[in-house]
């Protein structure tokens, strides 16, 4: 109990800009919380291993049923590997695959990427904003020496000095953990796309290596060149 009354002592004597740290805090915490369930709860990392699934499927040519078994996972990489089956089934090339696989993949990848970098801007603005509520304070401060009374220097000068250094202290509480949290985050941002990326790498490798063989079982012959014209003299 002591230490919470001293907390909002603390509080109320930083003045208006401890509630302006105060929504940054919350702001952050909320980013936190929401981040932390998605990246760590909701995706997993394991998406290279998981499409390892489709390789005998897709070397075979069973590109229908490899679509079919993509769309009903719940894993992002699925998205991935449906798109880019689909467009192998519609005869797309080796660019079409890759553009339609990319589709996704950008999708994807922001989804991991997305409110993240927002911790890192409220760290430093919670951190200036203390900064300035220590100007403020110190303001005061030499306002109290120069224009107050005998009797009001000592209470402005307190007030002053007390402003000035719980907004600094609560400044930093906010930016720590914020700028903590953002590294990891960010990081573990980074490895679920790393993770996405190279899995959806061998699924278009297995596509285009198995594009041209695939044309030539079904009797589709590559354009050929036209015969050079010869003049008669």
């Amino acid at each position: 109990m002591e230490f919470i009354a001293s907390m909002s002592e603390a509080f109320v004597k930083g003045g208006f800009w401890m509630w302006v740290i105060l929504g940054l805090q919350l702001g952050s915490y909320a980013i936190i919380i929401e981040r932390t369930i998605f990246l760590y709860r909701k995706s997993k990392i394991g998406q290279r291993k998981l499409v390892d699934n489709y390789e005998k499927d897709i070397r075979t040519g069973r590109l229908n049923e490899v679509k079919d078994a993509a769309q009903k996972t719940e894993e992002p990489v699925g998205q991935v590997v449906a798109a880019g089956v689909e467009a192998a089934i519609n005869w797309g090339g080796k660019d079409e695959i890759r553009g339609k696989m990319d589709e996704v993949l950008l999708d994807t990848n922001s989804q991991y990427e997305k409110r993240t970098n927002f911790l890192a801007m409220l760290a430093n603005v919670a951190t200036l904003t203390g900064l300035l509520g220590t100007i403020t304070g110190m303001i005061k401060s030499f306002t109290a020496v120069s224009t107050a009374s005998p009797m009001e220097k000592a209470v402005l000068l307190s007030s002053g000095i007390s402003e000035a250094m719980n907004t600094t202290a609560y400044g930093l509480i906010v930016a720590i953990p914020a700028l903590v949290a953002f590294a990891i985050l960010a990081n573990r941002g980074n490895q679920l796309s790393e993770d996405l990326n190279q899995a959806s790498l061998k699924v278009y490798n297995w596509l285009s290596y198995s594009y041209d063989p695939a044309e030539r079982a079904v009797g589709i012959d590559a354009p050929k060149k036209p015969k050079a014209q010869t003049v008669d003299a």
